[in-house]
């Protein structure tokens, strides 16, 4: 595990890194999402604003969960939500609520590209390719059939 100091300043790379952990936690063993996320926030020192960002994506997931299942149920019909590898269903909840219902607006690319960088990170070798798929077409059909 690393250790930063307390002087440490998370990008929001970082945090959806760090909120990426707690939902796969939340997923593979149903721990409580806001409370591991809690938890990983603490052991990292993580302080400030930048922590209301993380628990807005982890609760915009969590309060939009069957919704955000059902659009990537609906953009990847060819695989059960349940037969996707747990870091990419992950990252395509975090991504999809992130551009759904998160307060702070971030530009479209560039969550699309911060959920690529992850399914690069911790994903196989086709998660990119897949998640950049999936979002892709939230973003030419999702945002007119799901509004």
């Amino acid at each position: 595990m690393t250790i930063y100091p307390a002087s440490f300043i998370f990008s929001r790379r970082e945090i959806r890194s760090l909120v990426l952990q707690a939902l796969c936690e939340y997923d593979s063993v149903d721990h409580d999402a806001t409370q591991v996320l809690e938890r990983i926030l603490n052991e990292r020192e993580v302080k400030g604003a930048i922590r209301g960002f993380a628990h807005d994506i982890v609760g915009q997931v969590l309060q939009n969960f069957p919704t955000v299942d059902n659009i990537i149920g609906d953009l990847a019909p060819d695989w059960p939500l349940m037969q996707i590898a747990v870091v990419d269903r992950n990252v395509l909840r975090m991504a999809i609520a992130e551009l759904r219902w998160c307060g702070e607006k971030v530009p479209e690319k560039v969550i699309i590209n911060e959920a690529v960088e992850l399914s690069k990170r911790y994903g196989s070798e086709s998660s990119p390719t897949f998640v950049n798929g999936v979002l892709g077409s939230h973003i030419k059909v999702g945002t007119a059939i799901y509004n």
